[in-house]
């Protein structure tokens, strides 16, 4: 694993750096997504699931975006999957120059899909465009359902969601209603996946669609 060290912000010309990295990801073919969501909701275990779901059939990395520690990386790389590590020193985002500086440690040769775990925030990673093809982002029935409503720009921009902790729904007064009706007002295109981690309900059928998502950009389509 190797770690990188942001010792200052750059948030000049985010866009720019971005639209770069994207040239590169779509010449290369490489389908990317940056993977969202509050600290807790489960980005890592989800991550872990679907690795063992994929990696057998296609090639990844994965970025992992923390503050401090490298603990989620280490998780990752236990998996034997080519992991970047990057500490912001306290930033709460990911942006498009610490992308940029990742990949000049990855081996992009016939890579197929690259996950951006970005650090644990439903606010400032929203604003900052990564070259991602898509936004993930995962929440938990624990989290409570007005989530979307309080943290409406993240969800207006991701094409997906992880409600993650099913199981949990019991315990909790999550208004499953209440949330299809909130994420679709704000978002109509959405796509939701219901998961547990603990019980692995779910797992395939999100990892059957990003598998088909990278093939579909790996062929061109």
């Amino acid at each position: 694993m190797k770690q990188i060290m942001i010792e200052k912000d750059i948030l000049k010309n985010n866009n720019e750096i971005a639209k770069r990295n994207k040239i590169i990801f779509d010449d290369k073919k490489i389908f990317t997504i940056n993977l969202l969501g509050s600290p807790g909701a489960g980005k890592t275990s989800i991550l872990e699931k679907i690795i063992k779901n994929i990696k057998k059939e296609l090639k990844m990395a994965v970025i992992e975006g923390d503050l401090y520690t490298a603990k989620d990386a280490k998780r990752i790389e236990s998996h034997g999957i080519e992991v970047i590590q990057v500490n912001t020193g306290g930033g709460c985002h990911l942006d498009a120059s610490m992308i940029e500086k990742s990949l000049n440690h990855i081996d992009m040769k016939e890579l197929n899909f690259l996950v951006i775990e970005n650090i644990g925030n439903l606010v400032c990673p929203a604003s900052y465009y990564l070259s991602e093809d898509m936004k993930v982002v995962v929440m938990s029935v624990t989290e409570g359902n007005d989530k979307p409503l309080k943290y409406p720009s993240i969800f207006q921009k991701a094409s997906v969601v992880i409600l993650n902790k099913i199981d949990m729904i019991e315990l909790t007064d999550f208004n499953i209603k209440e949330f299809y009706k909130d994420i679709y007002c704000l978002n109509k295109d959405i796509k939701v996946f219901e998961v547990s981690c603990r019980q692995e309900k779910g797992i395939n059928e999100l990892s059957q669609f990003f598998i088909s998502k990278i093939k579909n950009k790996k062929s061109g389509l």
